[in-house]
């Protein structure tokens, strides 16, 4: 009889805990794209980016163009600032600042919900990208390299639909 208790908590514990990292979707009868990219490059132990880094966010404009972004986020760090600047100035959208540790069990149903059958785009840092990546239910690995650029498309059921592409120097 202990047993039976025992693994009844167990299983109980476990669907409480897998119940939390619910896979988001889009709203019925949407399908929202987040593209996800990292801030440009940048040398160790620096916020600003290097001429490379520079470079790859001039190239972010072009990368992108074509896919109709609505908004853009990102973390309140300066690399991710710069890494932004140039598309934001091209599109005439002033980008959306969070803190520097964003919350993105928090955001990623915002960005789904307040955009739903829109674009927009989060230029991250590793972690935050890793995050939002595996909530979205993305598979494989997270766009955490400089230059990753992954076009999620958030259906209102199933798994995403995600275009894996490169761009800059």
């Amino acid at each position: 009889m202990k047993l039976i208790r025992r693994l009844a908590l167990i299983l109980i514990a476990f669907t409480i805990i897998t119940g939390c990292a619910t896979v988001k979707h889009s709203p019925p009868g949407t399908a929202t794209t987040i593209v996800l990219t990292r801030h440009g490059d940048r040398d160790m132990f620096s916020d600003a980016l290097n001429a490379t880094g520079l470079q790859r966010a001039q190239a972010l404009v072009e990368a992108v163009s074509g896919l109709n972004i609505t908004a853009i986020y990102h973390p309140d760090l300066n690399r991710n600032k710069q890494t932004a600047q140039p598309l934001a100035q091209h599109l005439g959208i002033t980008p959306q600042v969070v803190n520097s540790q964003p919350n993105m069990d928090q955001l990623t149903p915002q960005f789904l919900n307040q955009y739903a059958g829109q674009t927009i785009i989060w230029i991250g840092n590793k972690h935050n990208l890793q995050r939002i990546y595996s909530i979205l239910g993305a598979e494989g690995a997270a766009p955490t390299s400089y230059g990753d650029l992954y076009i999620v498309n958030v259906r209102a059921s199933g798994a995403p639909e995600v275009i894996k592409k490169r761009y800059g120097p």
